[in-house]
């Protein structure tokens, strides 16, 4: 079975999320390198630079090239800066790919981000662009012990918390282990002394009791919760809740997603800009902004041993032609687009930007008239996960205690995606609406209006990130990242964090860097 075959049958059986955990086990996912880069040796001397697409790859290419006296050209095929840095308010206008176009009806101070939404710790490109622009962050709850795992076959169809499948799993296992250790049966692989140490580990991690087992009680009460809480007065008490057998808890299949937040990727602390992730985008566009053309469409592009000759369409006039011209260019435009683009380049480039498909990815924001999840669930933040075809719900991660929120009610990959997509917006939303009552059946009685995004209907992406398998990658990719004559690359898809904002900086750093030697050497490669 290829890594492509595991991760897609993955996506069928699991989640986006769960997906990404196993990107990250299989080496797709790293930290990031980034470290922040030295002003430019030397200076662009006033030479020219077009950069195609100003989502952050084109954003930073922008910004570190402007610095270094370059003369710098944005093509942008949006209205907006940022690419899949996004973010959707009220008022907003989304038409897709078949002609179907939302109006986002949320409320002032909702929003959606339909593409990146958090930002783990160690992603420090994405970090230092936010400290030199001033884009202030908050935390964002990946992981939240109160929030649910839900399967329709197991525990009838009831969502469970995730603290206590977590609870029941680990006391499990414990209990088992301390079993086995107790009665030798782990004699030949540890010592007598490592078996007094692990027996007090299992007791403390798994939640048991003096006789090392996992039954209801305090101890165990104290990671799974209580069936009523402690109180004030004559009726304080607490109540024990009873634990789920390992055999239960095995086959009810919840602990699926239990790694989520143990992943590299997802480990706390995660982030988001405050306000939605397109404060990053405009952060940038307060320094590049005035060097952006909106609106173009890119139709050609060439390139001699002089310079490089875009051609592109204003998307408000069809059929109008442009052309711009540079010494260089820095093309970020995705690959599905980019391989529909007749571009002047060599076999090994050409053949490079036509390997890689692209992942499908349908996202469902919800607004509600209350916040039941805190209020009726005490959730404040995180993710829930389910088998459904909605995949995973997220609870905001600001604003508690408001009346209104935006619940992301739907975030979708692979198989459950491309389901989504063949469905109109507004048929999407009520999949989502149907679904997510299984899991709150508040959504009936709270739902006000929703805007959904599946990224193959995206114009300017026409999916959601660059799916390189380990084979393509050792065909393609140096060729893919290489500078071609006057051409450069960049964008998540040439990176090794993929989907990723800091895979976007990462290539074009390394690109605009390609670019900078290249001219200061005259042209010469």
């Amino acid at each position: 079975m290829t890594r492509r075959q595991m991760l897609r049958m993955i996506g069928m059986a699991g989640s986006g999320a769960l997906m990404y955990q196993a990107m990250t086990g299989l080496g797709f996912a790293k930290e990031s390198p980034y470290r922040p880069p030295p002003p430019l040796a030397g200076s662009g001397n006033g030479q020219s630079v077009l950069i195609l697409g100003a989502g952050l790859a084109g954003l930073v290419a922008a910004y570190e090239l402007g610095k270094a006296g370059y003369k710098v050209q944005v093509l942008e095929y949006n209205q907006r800066l940022g690419g899949r840095n996004w973010t959707l308010r009220g008022g907003d206008l989304y038409t897709e790919l078949g002609g179907h176009t939302q109006r986002c009806q949320f409320d002032e101070g909702q929003y959606f981000n339909p593409g990146p939404w958090r930002i783990p710790y160690h992603h420090h490109g994405v970090l230092d662009y936010c400290r030199q622009l001033g884009v202030a962050l908050e935390p964002f709850v990946q992981l939240n012990h109160n929030a649910y795992f839900h399967r329709r076959d197991a525990f009838g169809g009831k969502p469970q918390r995730i603290r206590e499948v977590k609870a029941d799993f680990n006391g499990g296992v414990a209990e088992l282990l301390a079993k086995a250790t107790s009665t030798g049966r782990l004699d030949d692989l540890v010592t007598k002394e490592d078996r007094e140490i692990l027996l007090e580990a299992m007791r403390e991690w798994g939640g048991l009791n003096r006789d090392f087992s996992y039954a209801a009680g305090p101890v165990s009460n104290d990671y799974r919760g209580y069936a009523r809480d402690a109180g004030g007065g004559a009726h304080g008490k607490p109540d024990f809740s009873t634990p789920v057998g390992l055999h239960d808890v095995l086959n009810a299949r919840l602990w699926g997603n239990l790694a989520a937040s143990d992943q590299y990727e997802y480990q706390t602390t995660m982030m988001q800009p405050v306000g939605g992730m397109d404060a990053i985008g405009k952060a940038f566009g307060r320094e590049v902004g005035s060097h952006v053309r909106y609106g173009a469409k890119v139709v050609d592009i060439a390139q001699d041993s002089a310079g490089v000759s875009v051609a592109y369409e204003d998307t408000k006039a069809p059929g109008s032609r442009h052309v711009a011209k540079a010494d260089w260019c820095v093309c970020t435009i995705p690959l599905s687009i980019l391989s529909q683009i007749p571009v002047q380049v060599g076999a090994a480039m050409a053949a490079a930007i036509s390997a890689v498909p692209y992942a499908a990815s349908n996202k469902v924001g919800i607004q509600f008239s209350r916040r039941f999840w805190e209020e009726d669930d005490a959730i404040y933040g995180g993710v829930s996960f389910s088998d459904l075809p909605i995949g995973m719900m997220s609870y905001p991660s600001h604003g508690f205690g408001t009346k209104k929120g935006v619940l992301l009610a739907s975030y979708t990959f692979f198989v459950e995606a491309l389901e989504f997509t063949a469905l109109d917006p507004a048929e999407r939303i009520r999949a989502a609406l149907e679904y997510g009552k299984q899991i709150h059946p508040q959504y009936a009685d709270t739902y006000e209006n929703g805007m959904a995004v599946a990224w193959h209907r995206s114009p300017f992406t026409l999916g959601c990130f660059g799916n390189w398998s380990d084979q393509m990658r050792e065909k393609h990719y140096a060729d893919l990242c290489a500078m071609d004559g006057r051409i450069v690359l960049a964008g998540e898809h040439a990176s090794y964090l993929p989907a990723w904002q800091e895979g976007a900086i990462l290539s074009s750093l390394s690109a605009i860097d390609q670019v900078h030697r290249r001219a200061l050497a005259g042209g010469r490669a």
